[in-house]
């Protein structure tokens, strides 16, 4: 090892990171404002063993740390070794014996190998702290291993643009998103070659894409692609982290989802790859959203490992108590401090990196109230990082979309985030399997049936109680597409699942069923899990079928979550974070065998087509309720089984399963589409609307039936009575008067 000292004069404190320059070397900043010297190492292997050559930033600048890097070219691996105080009670835990990741490293060269060395405090052989837990005082007593071996190494690479197609730049009002893991989409499909399987490439290969543009989908949004490292205590159990939700950087992708041959090239193959399958989807015309996790990072809580933010400066990242101890909102520790302008800068950064460097269209925020809390960890959302994010010029041209809940306090905020924010909607997911499962079940077992149809027609109509106003000043203009309509995500039941499973069944987890969450809005049917009665499984099916059905008539923007739309099962699983095997990926042979997989994707193709051809559907504003044509018919109207209008006292019936929603043709055209939603149990006489409302009913779906082509031709008259099946739904389509 050898060490040197970088000149500070003529360097500067940004862009943070290692950069190459144009005279060649390479620029060096780093943020560790309570640190006392900050050193670059820089690496290579040797005959016997690593190589490192530490270099010292000279430079100090309102507590970035820079300096120049003579020589350094592409390829280069270093890290960080960062001086100071140890501190613990204070969050100060500098120790210079551990190699740490840049937080800038636009590439990682390989995975965490654990070790007891990877952790600033000592620890036991199960990685617990030697002198007991934090919480008691524990995790004070510094360790002298030396990490290097097992650190993850930051590798220099050229700056990249984003190339190729044209990004799509999909309005939200045709938007449809559809979530899949980049393993769990391609792994088990047929025409990928084996050695591109569950891979970046994969997501580019034409099957794939070909799949998602018949489907009728828009955006790809990818469970997290950054680099991230396992948690200790899965590490400790042989597990991984399958779904990513532990992010080591946020600039460089994972290099576990490259293929095997990118990977031998290296980093740069590795950048290349998923830039490559961002390309191809573009010149598809689909758009790319990435699930993004800067509510924390994979170094946990204060027991956690020094592998990068905890090492450089704890206090200047994280959020901290008095007592230099996790203030935890996302139930994982490591929660980044977002009421820090140096984390918000660090956010922002990351986001326009992935959209310049990458071409992405748009993201995701896990656990987003955690980045709208202030110092007192109070949820706002005027927000320093959301008004930064919707004053930014590149973010302004993407699709922003919180998750928007997290376990600090209040941290349900649903319809609080200020525009351009779109966020998922679990109010619209629990109300609409509420009416489909939970309380249909209840009403089959003579139990209390629930609220009726009021929930459900809110949902359907775009949730203007929690999207037309808001605690922003400017939140009053959010329409309904700020609504992300989902029934199903990576996190719960699949759609399969809800419709064949009342409990959760996560015991492969290793967590003896404790995780995941008890209300699932969903019914078995009769029968817990598999079984081979033909009737519960029709059931079963019918019962996705309206779900899938409700979402595509639903205003707002709907979500698919991969492979619903072929019947995917976790087996009762709805936490199937350390699943990464035949039990969760999609299941493409299945569709070539035919059979009800093969008919569910018809049915949803059909389903999402009927969406694109009526523009009544895909409305980004709220229905008035007020006369729009001259014989006084309105935008969107309601009426029972019996044809007649929905009264206030009706909207308050527990006991009724039956409602018809209308759409009406705009005064420039478009036809005017019919809805009818029936959830009791037997078949039902249901009196269609009479004139004005339209002279004439077609029948464009039915949810009885198994196969979009099964839906026979029928015309019905004004006020006809029509038989609707057992839990089922039917839409109907009438040129306006």
């Amino acid at each position: 090892m050898t060490t040197s000292a970088a000149s500070g004069a003529g360097s500067r404190p940004h862009p943070l990171g290692v950069h190459l320059l144009a005279e060649g070397g390479a620029s060096a900043a780093v943020y560790a404002p309570h640190a006392e010297r900050v050193q670059v190492a820089l690496l290579a292997d040797g005959d016997g063993g690593l190589v490192e050559e530490r270099v010292d930033l000279a430079g100090r600048t309102h507590g970035v740390w820079h300096g120049s890097l003579p020589g350094v070219g592409a390829g280069q691996r270093y890290g960080l070794r960062v001086h100071g105080p140890w501190e613990p009670e204070r969050g100060h835990r500098f120790n210079p014996a551990k190699l740490l990741l840049d937080p800038y490293a636009r590439a990682v060269h390989d995975e965490v190998r654990w070790d007891a060395a990877l952790f600033a405090h000592e620890v036991d052989d199960q990685w617990r702290p030697v002198d007991g837990p934090a919480r008691t005082g524990g995790a004070r007593r510094r360790s002298s291993g030396d990490s290097a071996p097992w650190a993850p190494h930051g590798v220099v690479l050229p700056p990249r643009r984003a190339e190729g197609a044209v990004r799509p730049r999909t309005p939200w009002r045709d938007t449809v998103v559809y979530e899949a893991h980049v393993r769990g989409l391609t792994m088990r499909h047929p025409d990928v070659p084996p050695e591109l399987r569950g891979t970046y490439a994969a997501l580019g290969h034409p099957a794939v894409v070909a799949h998602l543009v018949e489907l009728g989908v828009t955006a790809l949004e990818l469970l997290p692609v950054h680099a991230i490292a396992e948690e200790p205590h899965l590490v400790r159990r042989g597990r991984r982290n399958a779904w990513g939700y532990s992010t080591l950087s946020y600039f460089a992708p994972a290099p576990r989802y490259a293929s095997a041959a990118a990977r031998a090239l290296g980093p740069a193959a590795v950048t290349a790859e998923l830039a490559g399958a961002v390309e191809a989807l573009h010149a598809a015309g689909l758009e790319v959203l990435l699930d993004v996790v800067y509510n924390h990072t994979a170094e946990g809580g204060v027991e956690g490992p020094a592998l990068s933010f905890r090492g450089l400066d704890a206090e200047a990242y994280y959020r901290l108590d008095s007592a230099g101890l996790d203030v935890d909102v996302t139930g994982c520790g490591g929660t980044l401090d977002a009421s820090s302008a140096r984390v918000v800068a660090l956010v922002l950064d990351s986001l326009r990196h992935w959209v310049d460097a990458y071409g992405v269209d748009g993201f995701r925020f896990d656990l987003a109230p955690a980045l709208a809390r202030g110092r007192d960890a109070a949820f706002d959302p005027e927000h320093p990082f959301l008004v930064a994010a919707r004053a930014d010029p590149v973010l302004a041209d993407v699709k922003l979309v919180a998750e928007p809940w997290d376990v600090g306090p209040g941290g349900w905020r649903t319809g609080q985030f200020p525009p351009p924010f779109a966020e998922w909607n679990d109010r619209y997911r629990d109300d609409v399997r509420s009416f489909w499962l939970a309380d249909a079940a209840r009403a089959r077992r003579g139990q209390h049936p629930g609220d009726g149809v009021r929930h459900l027609a809110t949902r359907l109509a775009g949730s203007a109680d929690l999207f037309a106003h808001g605690a922003s000043t400017d939140a009053s203009r959010r329409g309904p597409l700020a609504s992300v309509n989902l029934l199903a995500a990576h996190d719960g039941f699949t759609l399969a699942d809800a419709c064949a499973h009342e409990s959760k069944h996560n015991e492969g987890n290793g967590e003896e069923n404790r995780d995941g969450h008890g209300d699932n809005r969903s019914d078995n049917h009769g029968v817990e899990g598999p079984t081979d009665d033909p009737q519960v499984l029709a059931a079963r099916r019918r019962s996705v079928r309206n779900l899938l059905g409700t979402l595509t008539v639903s205003t707002g923007v709907p979500m698919l979550l991969g492979g619903d739309e072929m019947l995917r099962t976790q087996h009762g699983n709805n936490n199937a974070y350390v699943v990464d095997d035949e039990a969760v990926w999609l299941d493409w042979p299945a569709l070539r065998r035919g059979g009800p997989e093969a008919d569910l994707l018809a049915t949803t193709t059909r389903l999402l087509a009927l969406r694109r051809e009526h523009a009544v559907l895909r409305q980004d504003t709220f229905a008035s309720g007020r006369p729009v044509h001259d014989d006084g018919t309105v935008d969107l109207a309601w009426f029972g089984p019996d044809g007649r209008p929905m009264s206030e006292e009706r909207w308050h019936e527990v006991q009724l399963r039956t409602l018809q929603m209308v759409h009406h043709g705009g005064p420039t055209g478009g036809r005017s589409l019919l809805v009818v939603l029936h959830s009791g149990a037997g078949s039902t006489p249901v009196r269609l609307p009479a004139e004005p409302w339209a002279l004439g009913w077609d029948l464009l779906w039915d949810s009885t039936c198994e196969r979009p082509e099964d839906v026979p031709p029928a015309a019905c008259a004004p006020g006809e009575v029509v038989e609707v099946g057992p839990t089922s739904m039917r839409v109907y389509a009438a040129d306006r008067p």
